[in-house]
């Protein structure tokens, strides 16, 4: 089970720098949004062990913080 969980957190992880590679075109809003989605999935990641919904949930809790912030 560990090799499972490992592999969602590396997978999450090459997600987020992938995402916030593209981040050149947009707005400082947009940017906010992914980052804090890209936080919250590795936050949720750690915080639940690898599971996929507390990835998920982290970022999309992250991703609704970040839209908020200015």
């Amino acid at each position: 089970m560990k090799t499972i969980q490992r592999f969602s957190v590396s997978a999450a992880s090459v997600a987020v720098v992938l995402g916030l590679a593209g981040c050149g075109g947009m707005s400082q809003r947009q940017e906010n949004t992914a980052v804090g989605a890209g936080v919250g999935a590795v936050g949720g990641a750690v915080l639940t062990g690898g599971s996929p919904l507390g990835t998920v949930g982290g970022a999309a809790i992250g991703g609704l913080i970040g839209h908020e912030v200015r």
